[in-house]
């Protein structure tokens, strides 16, 4: 074994500045970083967990991972410029897109739900109204977004990712229907409400309790109202009704004098204090005569009533309730 010599490889470790790093794992350790947040991560996080990689390998990547369409280069909420992936719906949604298309799509997926009028898109891209036109057109035709009817302005149109669920600004929520408000609608919600409250009443007044106690158990919560409209099946699937709607209809059945509501404090199991509005049909203690039922009498804009006007006698709802009751 004299005069045999034995020699050690020296590796070089990952990421260091003579390119011992294959540029695909560095790429994959780069996305890995990039899924840490979201919303992106600054270059010194991505620096941080990158120890020993040298500014060329790093830069050589992130290109390689921008060309891929697989990152993208963001401006954070300070300014600063953030490194974020890229969701496998917006890149399905983009395929085949030119940088218009991409940069179209970003300004309407940052509108959210709500929308994003093609006034303000134009701000956005700069696009003169023939091609942005022909853009949206053909996103739409794709899928990827999809234009909606504003409840506020029926003329205008407002787009959206096309996965995206309206916002109840745009559609009006419950209350409306191909935006137009569902009168009929809200009228069986308001009677089957106040008639669950009326029942609800009745039945606390036969019990023999103490008053107190009967008193509270002839209020109900907006929760167990919504519960009772479910079990009727008076919903068709299209209708998504919540328990805000619901405390809407109450405070509307509570401005017509049918109803009053007080609130219930009780401890959360984390010792901190729960307020549930609580509601409870009353009865008047006699009924208006008919002279004081006049909708004139407490109408807000009595005195711009007039024949011909915007508002006039002759096209009162409110007035021709009355005449026919």
């Amino acid at each position: 074994m004299a005069g045999a010599s034995i020699s050690i490889k020296q590796e070089t470790p990952d990421g260091g500045g003579d390119g011992g790093l294959a540029g695909d794992s560095l790429e994959k350790r780069i996305l890995k970083v990039c899924n840490q947040d979201p919303k992106g991560v600054p270059d010194t996080i991505l620096q941080l967990n990158l120890p020993g990689v040298g500014v060329k390998e790093k830069v050589e990547a992130i290109n390689g991972l921008l060309s891929k369409g697989k990152i993208d280069l963001v401006n954070g909420s300070n300014g600063q410029l953030l490194y974020k992936l890229k969701d496998t719906q917006t890149q399905s949604d983009l395929k085949g897109s030119d940088d218009q298309e991409r940069l179209v799509y970003q300004i309407i997926k940052e509108a959210g739900n709500k929308g994003i009028w093609i006034r303000d898109i134009r701000r956005g891209c700069g696009l003169a109204p023939p091609p942005l036109n022909k853009i949206l057109k053909r996103m739409e035709n794709k899928k990827a977004i999809k234009a909606i009817k504003s409840v506020g302005d029926s003329k205008k149109k407002v787009y959206m990712l096309f996965d995206l669920e309206p916002d109840r600004s745009v559609t009006g929520g419950a209350w409306y229907s191909d935006q137009d408000f569902d009168a009929e609608f809200v009228n069986v919600l308001n009677q089957t409400c106040f008639k669950f409250l009326q029942e609800k009443m009745e039945a606390a007044a036969k019990l023999d309790i103490d008053p107190l106690l009967k008193l509270n158990r002839s209020y109900a919560s907006p929760v167990e109202v919504w519960k009772y409209i479910q079990e009727l099946g008076l919903l068709s699937n299209e209708v998504n009704l919540g328990v805000d709607d619901i405390e809407t209809i109450l405070n509307t059945l509570i401005y017509d004098g049918k109803v009053e509501m007080t609130v219930s404090v009780s401890q959360s199991s984390s010792d901190k204090s729960v307020r549930t509005k609580m509601f409870r049909a009353i009865q008047p203690l006699s009924e208006p005569a008919g002279l004081m039922r006049v909708p004139c009498g407490v109408c807000p804009i009595f005195d711009n009533c007039y024949e011909g006007g915007a508002v006039s006698p002759s096209t009162c709802i409110y007035m021709k309730e009355w005449m026919d009751y």
